[in-house]
């Protein structure tokens, strides 16, 4: 008998399938079927008429406890925003990252997302979160070269978190070298974190060309944008996740595209903070995998990854109405972030990891010939009914089984007052 059996729902499997009426099985929190009819018996049945089943959204690029500086510094140029926020970050101490973790995996789970990779401090704190909330992450400890710790005491540290954690909570938490950019970072530090990567077979997450200042800056420095310089260092490859890449030129592109780098579009925050409009459409039509994410909730407001879909959707339409059409989005979410993080997730199919959201779609705006575009431009968080990761029910008809939801917020609350 299986553990879980979703039926009557309207399986959209990413994996060029959509199926109506459909059931999908879960065993031991994998997917052991995907189809129309089965025989099978499960000790826990969902009924999902009226529903979308669908891969879990993936979050491909977060600081999630930066949910306690929602609202704190918007409406600032970049720079103004970066100095108010790392002020406010000297004090934010490990209680104060668990309460923001929480909160920000709360909001994960009500709308609809299962797995997402994080770069941040405190780090232990988040992961222990992952670990008692049933979330999937990839986690990095964030790495600014001169602040708080000498680069060697930072680049031990790191390496004690990436082998601490790494396939921690039954397999969930993967970790992540986390140098905050090329910019923050000397070349000879960003060197030693590869050797680290290497050696512990983890993945690199960094920000990469997010701001023109950054541009202006590397050139000033190297002769070279961020781009050429991790190039030379044989830095870049299908194991590094770039964040933002906003400021590429098309030789740029040709390098991501070359060394197989995985990207991470966050457009809510790139637009809140005047960083500019990255070369999304030129970057997909090369094949290079872009995700997307939310970044921090500081900037980018909060942490839907259905807003962002629609973000990314819109924004890129204002040069050509042709592009990112709607099922191109809907992979950057889900196919594209899991092949970006290294999960084998964001298709339903047999022997994937079960992460898994229904989408309740009986309401006005999904009433649409377009299904997929349906949920593109017209889903919220709100809409999603059930959150399932790992096979294991997070959220079920909009309640929340993992925590206590009001206690959860509470200690946000109280964390985020420290810092008005």
């Amino acid at each position: 008998m299986a553990d879980l059996l979703i039926k009557n729902g309207r399986i959209i499997t990413m994996n060029g399938m959509m199926i109506d009426r459909g059931v999908v099985i879960v065993d031991k929190g994998l997917i052991t079927f995907v189809g129309k009819d089965s025989l099978e018996k499960a000790d826990k049945v969902i009924d999902a008429k009226g529903c979308a089943v669908m891969p879990g959204l993936i979050n491909a690029h977060t600081h999630l406890a930066m949910t306690l500086f929602r609202g704190f510094a918007d409406d600032l140029a970049y720079d103004e925003w970066t100095k108010k926020i790392q002020a406010a970050e000297m004090n934010l101490t490990p209680e104060d990252v668990r309460a923001g973790a929480y909160l920000g995996v709360l909001e994960m789970i009500k709308s609809g997302t299962t797995a997402f990779a994080d770069m941040y401090i405190h780090m232990d704190e988040v992961a222990k979160v992952v670990e008692e909330t049933g979330m999937r992450a990839a986690l990095g400890y964030g790495m600014i070269e001169g602040m708080n710790e000498d680069s060697e005491t930072k680049l031990r540290s790191r390496e004690r978190f990436s082998k601490q954690w790494k396939g921690a909570a039954n397999g969930r938490i993967t970790t992540m070298y986390a140098p905050h950019s090329a910019a923050s970072c000397s070349k000879e530090f960003l060197e030693k974190v590869k050797q680290l990567a290497a050696k512990d077979k983890s993945r690199i997450h960094i920000h990469v060309l997010e701001t023109q200042d950054e541009l202006l800056w590397m050139k000033k420095k190297y002769g070279m944008c961020s781009i050429n310089l991790l190039k030379s260092m044989e830095f870049l490859g299908p194991d590094v996740l770039a964040a933002h890449c906003v400021w590429l030129s098309d030789g740029d592109i040709d390098i991501l595209e070359n060394r197989k780098v995985n990207v991470v579009h966050c457009p809510s925050s790139n637009m809140a903070l005047g960083a500019g409009i990255a070369p999304v459409p030129k970057m997909l039509e090369k094949g290079i995998n872009v995700a997307l994410g939310t970044d921090g909730a500081a900037s980018g407001g909060n942490l839907d990854m259905w807003k962002e879909m629609r973000m990314a959707s819109y924004l890129h339409k204002l040069k050509d109405p042709r592009t990112m059409p709607a099922l191109k989005v809907i992979e950057m979410a889900t196919v594209n972030g899991a092949r970006a993080v290294g999960i084998d997730a964001g298709v339903l199919r047999p022997g994937c990891l079960a992460d898994i959201i229904i989408v309740e779609m009986k309401k006005p705006q999904f009433t649409s010939s377009n299904l997929v575009s349906a949920l593109v431009l017209g889903a919220g968080g709100c809409d999603v009914r059930t959150t399932i990761a790992n096979g294991k029910i997070l959220m079920e008809d909009n309640k929340v089984l993992a925590f206590d939801e009001k206690k959860i917020i509470e200690e946000a609350r109280t964390a985020m007052s420290n810092f008005d």
